[in-house]
C-alpha cells in the first residue's frame, strides 16, 4: 500500500462528508475531555491527528479550486468555508480543551521532550489568541468574524480570479508585436477570419510579456490600467475584512489587529517593525534615486508606471548587454527542473524519483524524495499557466512528517503551483531567469516541509514556524539560482545541449542587482501599508490616502491615480499575510545571512549547509528560529547582510 494518499476529491458527495467528518470530531471531543487522567499521550495526540487528518481531508478541494477552477469547485469550496470555519472556532475555543493544555503543561513539564512543549505553549498561546477564556457572547461574536472572514477571503479572491480571466485585449496590428520574443509572440497568436492577431491577458506570462517588450504605449497602458484596476468590487470586502479584523483583535484585548498579528510572531512589537522598515527605506533610497536617473535618460520622456517595466530591458541590455530572451532557451522546464533536483543532490544528499499516478491535471507531476536512500517525502508539481488557474507561486503541504498514536510513521508530502509559459506540441516552457528563481524560492519553502524530521504535526515542517521566519528556507535556496556553479548543472541550451557560456553567466551575476533598490523600496511599500493599515482602523478614502501617503517616500515614479493596487493585494486580503507582509525582509536577514556563510565555504562541501539541513529543514517548528538561527550560526543575525545580498551599500 502506497505510504501517500491518492490526491482526489469527490465533490459531489464532499459537503456531506466533510459534516460527517465534522461530527466525528466534535463526539471525540467530547469523549477525550471525559478522560480523567489527561495526559499528552492520550489527549493532545490524539487531538493533533484528528485535525491532521481532517486537514489532509480538505486540501485537496482547496488546492483543486485554486489550480482547476470550476463553478462546481468555486460553489462546493464556497459551502465548505462556514462548516470548517465554525468547527476550527468552536474548538479554538474550547475552555476546556484550553483548561487541560495548561494542566497537563504544568504536571508533565520534566517529562515532555521538546517537540512536546512546544506543541502545549502554541496551543496555549493560541487559544488565547482565539478567545478560549472570554465569556459567551464574545465567544459567539468571535465565531461569527471568523466565518464571515473565511467567506470575504474566498470573495476576494475569486473576484481576482475572474477579473484576471475575463481580460483580453486583440492586436491586429503586427507591427505592435514587433521586439515581442518569438516564444511569447507565438503564445499569443491566433487567426480570425483568416487574420493573425494576438491575444493579451492579465495572465502573468502574457502580461509580463508585452509590458516588457511591447513597444506601443497605449497598449501598455491599456494593460496596465486593466490590471491595477481589477475587481474593484474588493474595496468593500476590504472595508468589511478591516472593520472585522478591527473588532476581532479589540474582543480578544488587543489595541490593533498588528499587534494582535505580531503576538505569535519573531517580531517583538510594532515600533520594531517600523523602525526595521524605514530604516531599509532610508538605506535604499539615494541608490534608488540614481537607478532612476539611469532609467529616465533612456527613457527620453517622462516616466510614467506603465513604462518601468520595458524601459527598464532596454536599460539592463545596455547596461549588461544582457536580453533576457537570448536566456530562455537554457532555461527549458523539465532542464531546469533536473538541474535543480541534482544541484539538491550536491547540496544535501536528496535526489527524486518520478511517480506515475493520476493527478488532477496532464501537467501535473509527482516526484518521491529519498534523502541518503530512504524514502523520506512526495512532491507533486503543476507548473504551467492556463485559465481557471489562480495566478502566482505557492507552496501547500498536503501531509505532515509526525508520527501517529501508535508511533506510526507518517511520512510529509507537498505541493508547488507555478505559472510558467505553457509547453505544446510546437514549443517547450522556455522559463525566463525570474521564473528559475520563482522555482527554487517555492522548493525551499517545500523542502522545509518535507525534511522534517519532527514527531508531532503541530510543529512539523512549516507548521508552527513564525510567520515572519517562514520565508527563510525559501529565500535561501533562491539564491543559489544566481551562482554559476549551480547554473552550470541545468542551464543547457534545449535544441544544441549546450552548457550555458561563461559570459552570458557572467552578465546575469552582474546584473542580479539591478534595479534592486526601487525593486526593494516597491517591497517596503506594500510592507508599510500593510503594517500600518492595521495599526487602527482605516475605512474607504482613508486606505487610499494612507497607501499614497506612504508612496511620498517609496514611490519614486508616482502611480496614476486610477491605480488601486489594494483591490488586488490577495497576500493580506485572501492569505495569510495580514500585518506580516514585512516577513520577506524580515525573513530575508536571516536568509541572506545563512546564504553567504555557505557560499563563502564553497556550497558543495560547506559545513553550514550540512548543519543547515538538520537544524532548520528537519528542525521544523519545533523551536522558536531565533533559537534555530542561533545553533546554526554561532551568533545573532547580521541585517547588513540584507543590504549586500541586494548590493545596497
Amino acid at each position: 500500500m502506497s505510504k501517500f494518499p491518492e490526491f482526489k476529491v469527490e465533490l459531489k458527495s464532499f459537503i456531506k462528508e466533510l459534516k460527517e467528518r465534522v461530527e466525528k470530531n466534535n463526539k471525540k471531543v467530547e469523549k477525550l475531555l471525559k478522560i480523567k487522567e489527561k495526559s499528552f499521550a492520550n489527549f493532545v495526540k490524539p487531538l493533533e491527528m484528528m485535525d491532521e487528518h481532517l486537514e489532509q481531508f480538505f486540501t485537496p478541494l482547496s488546492h483543486l479550486n485554486s489550480v482547476k477552477n470550476t463553478k462546481q469547485t468555486q460553489k462546493i469550496y464556497a459551502a465548505s468555508l462556514p462548516i470548517i470555519t465554525e468547527y476550527s472556532t468552536k474548538l479554538s475555543q474550547n475552555l476546556g480543551i484550553y483548561k487541560a493544555y495548561k494542566e497537563i503543561e504544568k504536571k508533565e513539564k520534566k517529562s515532555l521532550n521538546q517537540e512536546q512543549k512546544r506543541v502545549l505553549e502554541l496551543n496555549i498561546l493560541n487559544f488565547e489568541l482565539s478567545g478560549a477564556h472570554l465569556d459567551e457572547k464574545s465567544k459567539a461574536r468571535l465565531g461569527e468574524i471568523n466565518i464571515k472572514k473565511s467567506e470575504l477571503s474566498n470573495n476576494f479572491s475569486q473576484n481576482l480570479l475572474d477579473a484576471t480571466n475575463e481580460y483580453e485585449y486583440i492586436v491586429d496590428d503586427a507591427k505592435d508585436v514587433e521586439g515581442l520574443p518569438p516564444s511569447d509572440k507565438e503564445s499569443a497568436k491566433f487567426k480570425e477570419d483568416g487574420v493573425t492577431k494576438y491575444r493579451f491577458t492579465l495572465q502573468m506570462p502574457s502580461y509580463i510579456a508585452y509590458m516588457t517588450y511591447g513597444k506601443n504605449e497605449k497598449i501598455r497602458e491599456e494593460l496596465y490600467r486593466a490590471y491595477v484596476t481589477r475587481a474593484p468590487q474588493n474595496a468593500k470586502i476590504i472595508d468589511e475584512l478591516l472593520s472585522l479584523k478591527d473588532e476581532m483583535s479589540s474582543l480578544l484585548g488587543f489595541k490593533n489587529y498588528a499587534s494582535y498579528s505580531l503576538a505569535s510572531k519573531m517580531a517583538k512589537n510594532e515600533k520594531s517593525v517600523v523602525d526595521f522598515l524605514e530604516k531599509l527605506v532610508s538605506n535604499s533610497k539615494a541608490q534608488a534615486k540614481k537607478e532612476l536617473e539611469e532609467l529616465q535618460k533612456i527613457a527620453k520622456k517622462p516616466l510614467q508606471s506603465f513604462d518601468s517595466a520595458y524601459y527598464s530591458e532596454i536599460l539592463k541590455k545596455e547596461k549588461y548587454e544582457i536580453d533576457e530572451e537570448e536566456y530562455r532557451p537554457y532555461f527549458e522546464q523539465k532542464s531546469v527542473l533536473d538541474g535543480m533536483f541534482e544541484f539538491l543532490n550536491k547540496l544535501f544528499g536528496i535526489s527524486f524519483k518520478k511517480v506515475e499516478e493520476e493527478l488532477w491535471h496532464k501537467k501535473a507531476t509527482s516526484y518521491d524524495l529519498y534523502l541518503e536512500g530512504r524514502l523520506k517525502a512526495r512532491l507533486y508539481l503543476d507548473l504551467e499557466a492556463r485559465k481557471g488557474k489562480q495566478g502566482g507561486a505557492w507552496m501547500n503541504n498536503f501531509q505532515t512528517h509526525c508520527k501517529d498514536e501508535k508511533g506510526k510513521e507518517q511520512l510529509a508530502s507537498a505541493v508547488i503551483v507555478c505559472n510558467f509559459p505553457p509547453s505544446s506540441s510546437k514549443s517547450p516552457s522556455l522559463l525566463r531567469h525570474d521564473d528559475v528563481v520563482t522555482l527554487f524560492h517555492e522548493m525551499g519553502h517545500a523542502l522545509h516541509h518535507m525534511l522534517s524530521n519532527v514527531a508531532e504535526n503541530e510543529v512539523s515542517g512549516v507548521n508552527g514556524v513564525e510567520w515572519d521566519a517562514v520565508e527563510f528556507p525559501s529565500q535561501f535556496l533562491e539564491n543559489f539560482a544566481y551562482e554559476p556553479s549551480v547554473l552550470k548543472l541545468f542551464a543547457r541550451h534545449y535544441k544544441t545541449e549546450e552548457i550555458i557560456p561563461d559570459e552570458m553567466i557572467e552578465k546575469l551575476v552582474k546584473s542580479k542587482n539591478f534595479l534592486s533598490a526601487l525593486g526593494m523600496l516597491r517591497q517596503l511599500e506594500f510592507s508599510l501599508f500593510d503594517f500600518k493599515l492595521h495599526t487602527k482602523l482605516y475605512q474607504g478614502d482613508a486606505i487610499q490616502n494612507l497607501l499614497d501617503s506612504i508612496r511620498q517616500e517609496t514611490a519614486l515614479i508616482k502611480p496614476p491615480s486610477y491605480n488601486k493596487f489594494q483591490n488586488g493585494f490577495s497576500h493580506i486580503f485572501a492569505g495569510g499575510y495580514a500585518a506580516g507582509y514585512y516577513s520577506y525582509k524580515w525573513a530575508e536577514v536571516l536568509s541572506a545571512d545563512a546564504f553567504f556563510g555557505v557560499v563563502e565555504e564553497g556550497i558543495f562541501d560547506s559545513e553550514i549547509a550540512e548543519k543547515y539541513l538538520h537544524i532548520i529543514l528537519e528542525g521544523g517548528g519545533a523551536k522558536s528560529m531565533d533559537i534555530l538561527f542561533k545553533e546554526l550560526m554561532d551568533r545573532e543575525p547580521n541585517p547588513d547582510s540584507l543590504l549586500r545580498l541586494n548590493g545596497i551599500i
